[in-house]
């Protein structure tokens, strides 16, 4: 106990009631330099620093913390306690005298070593050594500890990553600092579930209790919304033990932070609606921990020292646990329909708790029909439902319908798009109805990011966006519901002008030489989205594969026949490099078919030598030959003899693939005769090339590796990296089955070098050289070298050609 209490801070209470109201008198300067000594223990008493003006309750309330404080603080600071002491010396209250102790009345004489406890009475005088004890002071009673948390679910399912993360992001913080914690994501992944589990697993770190309040940031409908800081303030200071909490946000903040000012304590403030609403709640001492969860980022916490984790859905073998918890056997009977219906849940744990209820509700229907039923129907954000709400849906409505009126219309017009992938040059060109400019350009910046704020939209990179798997259904919902047609056309039309301007940018990048003469896109086109090179090129190409499928089928739906097979053709780059043959074919079919409708030879015989090589690598031989002999009858007919060339070398590549040499042979010279009539250096050089393949497939290595080191010089000088590259390729090949393996397997090693990255990637070569490489192992008696190969060219194949990955691995089982 404080040296200059028997009574706890009821002492000090008396003393300040007994002080002058003038807040300058003495008694209130002094006990202000107390209150400065023991802010040196622990600073947030300063806040209670007085003198204290308010009357009523407010004041009162006031000086009965600072008391409790103070009394709290002498009891382990020594400053404190003397500086209490001398102040309680100088300024009494009614019931004590300057020298100390109460006094006790006069009545009779005590003498001798007398020691006395309890209430006592003396007359006259003391004499000897009297020693007076108060009585022990009866213990304060302790307010019961809060222990507010929402129960656990029976069932909680992983997020053991997710709980490292937050374990280490509680270790990170600075000792002398409140700590924040914000726990963000979409509706439905299970944040308040997630926190609640992590909290109670670390409830012996927080021995003073645990508050919890739902702010409320779920609730739009009217008559609710979130729930105002003061109303959650005045039941945690309840809580806390508080008499009486003071009116205004300020003076309940203040008392707040005083109240819980050392404690261990922690904080669970659910559904935030936004930082703003947050702040007065948090906790100020370092003792304590706030969580805070949300749908929105609440980035502006971070100024506040707040550290977010944004919780993603669950992986899919946990998801497909909880499905289990309905499904039962069906579940484990079914492995890749349930995988399914998890993927088409988005992986969100209560879009998934509702399909393993309707799988445990209907005890005889299969995982497999849940899934076409979620795949055919309106989705999982409408068809699971609880109680007849489809509880998804309601929730992405609240999490829109609170959005900016320019983030609810990018929202709606993306989700119109059939695509995968959002740029920023994108957005913008949505954003506005007429030429992009920078304000334009910033408007969907900031649409955007309250988007990503919102957890609707994921960034993906630097000005780039996805949608999660069940936010663009409900973004398409709205768009097509809410969107008038001629704002959806618009909307539609910028879109696959925007896919135009980029992907000739890409073409013009990757593959100068495939330029359509005379087919220039018009001024005033969409600005496309910038490209640093080539590699960022191919990259774009890459991730935007399904956005510019999606582009090319609408044009053909909509009539736009120019548009069609403009951009199959412009597409070129990514059929060449990374060769996705499904859809290849289809884009080139579509565009066929628009060509031939907007009245374009020239777009005709584009999409039958290009549609032809598509269906040539599927291995779809007669077809690939027919567009083929269409094309070069269509050229000989134009007198184009460049086409001409393309269709005879395209005729004698089917050959060759189809061992008929002489045939292959035949073609690849006339293809040449063709190219050099009219100076083509460069198709006379693929040629050569296709003549040393020809060669090689033949067993004469001597021509084929002569006529591919001239294919390789030709290449070189023209700048041709990329066929430089597939030239140098063969040849290391080529040189490695001749009797030079070393010369061979460098080339070869150098070639894989180059396909890896930069403009000359391709991981279909990528495959092929580590095949040839691991020939070259397997001929020298490496084993491990040329299973290690062919294991990873393999894997590359899986996702190139099936048929290819099923060579490779009858190989590897011969080994």
């Amino acid at each position: 106990m404080p040296a200059f209490s028997s009574d706890g801070p009821e002492a000090l209470l008396s003393a300040m009631a007994a002080c002058d109201a003038d807040p300058e008198a003495p008694a209130w300067r002094d006990l202000a330099h107390v209150v400065d000594i023991a802010a040196r223990a622990d600073p947030s008493v300063a806040l209670l620093r007085p003198p204290h003006t308010a009357g009523g309750p407010h004041g009162a309330a006031l000086r009965r913390e600072l008391a409790r404080r103070l009394d709290a603080l002498a009891s382990h600071d020594a400053a404190t306690r003397q500086a209490v002491a001398e102040w309680l010396r100088r300024h009494p209250g009614p019931t004590r005298t300057p020298s100390g102790p109460p006094a006790a009345a006069t009545s009779n004489a005590v003498s001798g070593n007398a020691v006395l406890h309890g209430p006592s009475v003396q007359a006259r005088d003391v004499h000897g050594g009297i020693h007076f004890h108060p009585p022990s002071p009866t213990p304060r009673s302790r307010l019961p500890v809060p222990r507010q948390l929402p129960p656990v679910t029976a069932r909680f399912i992983d997020r053991e990553a997710d709980r490292q993360a937050l374990d280490a992001l509680r270790a990170q913080r600075p000792a002398h600092a409140p700590q924040v914690l914000v726990v963000s994501g979409l509706a439905g992944v299970g944040k308040t579930t997630f926190a609640t589990h992590w909290l109670y697993e670390h409830a012996d770190g927080f021995p003073d209790g645990q508050l919890y309040a739902d702010l409320g940031g779920r609730a739009t409908d009217e008559g609710g919304g979130p729930v105002s800081p003061a109303a959650v303030l005045e039941a945690f200071l309840i809580a806390l033990g508080a008499s009486s909490v003071p009116a205004g946000i300020a003076q309940q903040s203040a008392l707040w932070r005083s109240m819980t000012s050392g404690l261990r304590l922690a904080v669970l403030l659910d559904s935030a609606f936004t930082a703003a609403q947050v702040r007065p709640l948090l906790l100020s001492t370092p003792t304590g921990l706030t969580v805070v969860t949300s749908r929105s980022s609440l980035t502006g916490l971070r100024v506040d020292g707040a550290s977010v984790h944004r919780l993603e859905g669950l992986p899919v073998e946990s998801a497909v646990e909880l499905l289990a918890v309905g499904g039962g056997a069906r579940v484990e009977q079914e492995p890749a329909a349930a995988r399914e219906v998890v993927t088409l849940c988005g992986r969100l744990p209560l879009a998934v708790a509702l399909a393993s209820a309707q799988l445990a509700l209907r005890p005889h229907r299969s995982v497999s029909a849940l899934a076409d039923s979620l795949a055919r129907g309106p989705g999982a954000v409408d068809a699971l439902r609880i109680d007849g709400e489809a509880v998804m849906r309601t929730a992405l409505d609240m999490s829109y319908d609170v959005l900016p009126d320019e983030s609810r219309a990018l929202y709606r017009r993306m989700g119109l798009l059939p695509a995968d992938r959002h740029d920023l040059s994108l957005l913008t060109a949505l954003a506005g109805d007429g030429e992009a400019s920078r304000d334009t350009g910033h408007a969907a910046d900031i649409a955007a990011h309250a988007l990503v704020e919102a957890n609707l939209l994921e960034e993906t990179g630097p000005g780039t966006y996805r949608f999660h798997d069940l936010v663009q259904p409900h973004a398409r919902r709205l768009g097509e519901e809410l969107e008038d047609p001629g704002r959806h056309e618009r909307t539609m039309r910028r879109f696959v002008d925007w896919c135009l301007s980029t992907a000739a940018s890409a073409e013009s990048i990757l593959t100068p030489s495939h330029r359509l003469p005379g087919h220039d896109l018009p001024t005033g086109t969409v600005p496309p989205t910038p490209l640093d090179g080539p590699e960022e090129a191919l990259a774009w190409l890459d991730s935007h594969r399904n956005g510019l499928m999606g582009a090319v089928r609408h044009a053909a739906q909509a009539g736009w026949h120019f548009s069609c097979w403009r951009l199959t053709d412009l597409m070129w780059p990514l059929f060449l490099r990374l060769r996705p043959s499904e859809l290849w074919i289809e884009a080139h079919r579509l565009g066929l078919e628009a060509a031939r409708r907007s009245g374009s030879r020239q777009g005709e015989g584009r999409m039958l030598t290009s549609g032809a090589i598509g269906l040539r690598n599927a291995g779809r031989y007669p077809e690939a030959a027919d567009w083929y002999r269409q094309a070069l009858e269509m050229a000989t007919a134009d007198g184009d003899v460049r086409q001409q060339a393309q269709a005879v070398s395209g005729l004698g590549h089917v050959s060759l693939l189809v061992h008929r040499l002489d045939e292959a042979r035949g073609h690849f010279e006339r293809a040449l005769r063709l190219r050099e009539s009219i100076g083509y250096r460069r198709g006379a050089a693929l040629s050569r090339r296709r003549l040393g393949e020809t060669a090689l497939a033949g067993g004469d290595l001597a021509t084929a590796a002569e006529q591919l080191r001239r294919a390789g010089a030709e290449l070189d000088s023209l700048g041709e990296t990329y066929e430089a590259t597939r030239v140098l390729a063969l040849l290391g090949h080529v040189l490695e089955r001749g009797g030079d393996p070393d010369g061979g397997v460098e080339r070869l090693q150098e070639a894989l070098a180059r396909f890896r990255t930069g403009g000359t990637r391709s991981e279909h070569w990528e495959a092929r050289c580590l095949e040839w490489l691991g020939q070259a192992a397997a001929s020298r008696g490496d084993h491990a070298d040329s299973v290690r190969h062919y294991e990873a060219a393999r894997d590359l194949f899986r996702r190139l050609s099936p048929e290819d990955a099923q060579r490779l691995d009858g190989r590897l089982r011969q080994r």
